[in-house]
């Protein structure tokens, strides 16, 4: 998993050994739990059916703009209409953006819609909330958590507005934090992946350009107060360890670097750098889905892109060589990151009911925390 120089015993910082480390699981098939509709048009899905005009007129064809059969919003029909989540949210998107017409249907799941479209001339992608207008007393906790985490990613996207990231990121169109819409500018390309633990990941120079924009990102500073920090450490742990995905000589190792790494700066992040939220563009990677991004432990973007690059030796050593380069502290962070993430992955995973590709993706997990709790030993014993 890592090369020596990641290891306490390493070389000064900066020093980088050219030793290759060995992944577990090599490239096993990975699924991803959230269904999506079948890739159509770069990375559109399910294109929506036009409704015939009237009065003799000639049926309006496919990716025409879409006529309005009422008020309260844009009209569909076939299966889509037949969606009562769909239809409210067209609904909501008309009343925050008037001025949006629906094209094409990019995905519809039990969290999120999305439905792309223009703005005028401008091509936009609108994204909604599911069920956020079910009342407060009958939501469910899951339900108020993916709400509060929409209004963190509006409120993201509204700091964007003012103090520009490094990385590429669309544009704000509009946003309703109370209705959950976000319209955001559709940046042409195709997602560096459809899957959150790819088969096939991507090209050698793709992936070096997506670390690039987030190591560009990880090196930007906004101004203090405009983002909090979303993950508390100390009780991350202490969950994993009550659910026993945490030993108890993990726990301490964690909370002995934790202790350590009190005074450590912390470091900007996207907070949910997986490869499908990332666009690539003629000009580069683009990053999407800013709910989770804050002040981090440093090396947390880098934990999850090494996580889920498990068919890639050499992108995940150069993440390792990359985790390690400032010296002992970001070393040390960078494996606190890596151990929690990697027992988030098997909470999230590690279900009954598992088939066969799940089962094999699990079991490499498995085999990636057991080399990242060696690693965390090993940089325990050296304090």
């Amino acid at each position: 998993m890592y090369s020596p120089s990641l290891s306490p015993t390493s070389a000064p910082a900066g020093r980088v050994s050219p030793t290759r480390h060995r992944p577990g699981g090599g490239t096993d098939p990975r699924i991803d739990p959230r269904p999506e509709l079948r890739p159509r048009e770069g990375y559109g899905q399910q294109q929506l059916r036009a409704v015939p005009a009237r009065g003799g007129v000639p049926t309006v064809p496919r990716r025409m703009v879409l006529p309005q059969a009422a008020p309260g919003g844009p009209a569909l029909d076939g299966s889509a209409e037949r969606s009562p989540a769909l239809r409210a949210a067209l609904a909501d998107i008309a009343r925050t953006y008037p001025a949006f017409t629906p094209r094409q249907l990019l995905r519809e799941d039990g969290r999120h819609i999305l439905v792309a479209g223009t703005a005028g001339r401008t091509p936009v992608v609108a994204k909604c909330l599911v069920q956020h207008g079910v009342p407060a007393r009958q939501a469910t906790r899951d339900a108020l958590e993916d709400a509060e985490l929409f209004r963190r990613e509006i409120a993201a996207y509204r700091a964007f507005v003012r103090h520009r990231p490094p990385a590429r990121l669309p544009k704000l169109v509009a946003a309703d934090t109370e209705r959950c819409v976000l319209l955001l500018e559709r940046i042409p390309g195709r997602p560096a992946s459809r899957e959150r633990h790819p088969v096939n990941t991507p090209a050698p120079g793709e992936v070096r350009a997506i670390l690039g924009a987030v190591r560009s990102l990880n090196l930007w500073r906004p101004p203090a107060g405009t983002f909090d920090r979303p993950l508390d450490y100390q009780r991350e742990v202490a969950r994993y360890h009550a659910l026993g995905l945490l030993t108890d000589r993990d726990a301490g190792d964690l909370q002995q670097l934790l202790h350590g790494l009190a005074h450590t700066a912390r470091q900007f992040c996207h907070g949910d750098a997986l490869l499908e939220n990332m666009v690539l563009a003629p000009s580069g990677p683009v990053l999407v889905d800013w709910e989770q991004a804050g002040w981090y432990l440093p090396g947390y973007d880098l934990a999850l892109l090494w996580t889920v690059l498990s068919g890639d030796t050499a992108a995940r050593r150069q993440i390792s060589q990359v985790a390690q380069a400032s010296g002992t502290l970001p070393r040390d962070a960078f494996l606190v990151n890596l151990l929690l993430v990697l027992m988030r992955e098997l909470r999230r995973h590690d279900v009954p009911g598992a088939g066969e590709e799940q089962r094999i993706l699990i079991r490499r997990l498995h085999e990636d925390a057991a080399m990242a709790r060696r690693a965390v030993r090993a940089a325990v014993g050296t304090r």
